[in-house]
């Protein structure tokens, strides 16, 4: 019953020839945040209507994002030239 043994041995021999030559992944980096973006924090979107609405820091705590402030008004119209 030398034959198992030297099965086992020839096979452990060829996993572990096997195992030197194979090569470890490299694993990729991930993106940089988008700018604005807080590092670490998570988005939150509480109204649930699609936009973000503030974002959560690493210890749980919510902040608001600022409201939208609105455009500026149109100029006035000029006061010179023809009048009737």
């Amino acid at each position: 019953m030398r034959f198992k043994p030297l099965v086992l041995t020839v096979t452990a021999a060829a996993a572990m020839a096997l195992g030197a030559c194979s090569q470890k992944e490299e694993v990729a980096a991930a993106p940089p945040p988008p700018p604005g973006a807080v590092p670490g924090s998570v988005a939150a979107d509480r109204d649930g209507d699609g936009i973000i609405d503030g974002y959560y820091t690493a210890d749980g705590i919510y902040h608001p994002n600022a409201p939208m402030m609105p455009p500026p008004p149109p100029p006035a119209p000029t006061r010179l030239g023809e009048r009737g």
